[in-house]
């Protein structure tokens, strides 16, 4: 079963922390304010239809080859991952960083600026993986092509996993994803992705 701890495990924090140049804390710390944030605004984009589409095109385009076997910072194409930043938040992308900017000890936006474009490939590559059924790719076959109703089903056990806080590395994740959907991380993305899960990305 995806959840939460599963894709928190796919992410290499030794090699972000090295990229970024910050100490691995840093790093886990803004990993696991990014990553629940990421996959809200996701689930936010996949409640309208339109925004479901364009993710599923995205999720078709994404191989699970960048999760098997282990993640290579190397190998993420931080620039596909910026337009997958853009097009999940929209407008409220700039708001979005700023916000987790301020998580204590999260490394300041610069950091999460930085950090976003390379989970967002991360992500999409789990998705692709759980949603094939660890395929080698979304278009590898009719038969394993995503569909909405699978990738509602698996952003919305990725977020039930993280509020129902399974204990470990589930109840920080949730205790992140809570605050931050709260409105108690600034104060600002809690109404953000609120107003996105309400009714789709403007």
């Amino acid at each position: 079963m995806a959840t939460l701890d599963d894709l928190l495990s796919q992410i290499p924090v030794a090699q972000i922390a090295e990229r970024l140049d910050v100490d691995q804390q840093t790093a886990e710390t803004a990993v696991r304010a990014a990553l629940p944030t990421l996959v809200g605004g996701l689930d936010a984009n996949a409640q309208d239809p339109a925004g479901a589409a364009s993710l599923l095109s995205a999720v078709n385009n994404h191989s699970s080859r960048l999760v098997d076997g282990g993640v290579n910072v190397a190998e993420v194409d931080t620039a596909d991952g910026d337009k997958i930043v853009s097009n999940v938040f929209g407008v409220n992308k700039d708001q979005v960083i700023s916000t987790l900017g301020g998580v204590n000890g999260g490394g300041g936006n610069d950091l999460v600026a930085k950090l976003l474009p390379i989970l967002a490939p991360i992500v999409l590559s789990y998705i692709a993986k759980q949603l094939t059924g660890g395929g080698q790719g979304a278009t590898t076959s009719t038969a394993s092509t995503p569909t909405q109703g699978g990738l509602g089903d698996l952003l919305g056990g990725l977020l039930g996993s993280a509020t129902g806080g399974s204990g470990g590395a589930g109840g920080a994740l949730g205790d992140v994803l809570g605050s931050v959907l709260g409105g108690n991380a600034g104060g600002g993305l809690g109404g953000l992705l609120g107003g996105l899960l309400g009714g789709g990305k403007r």
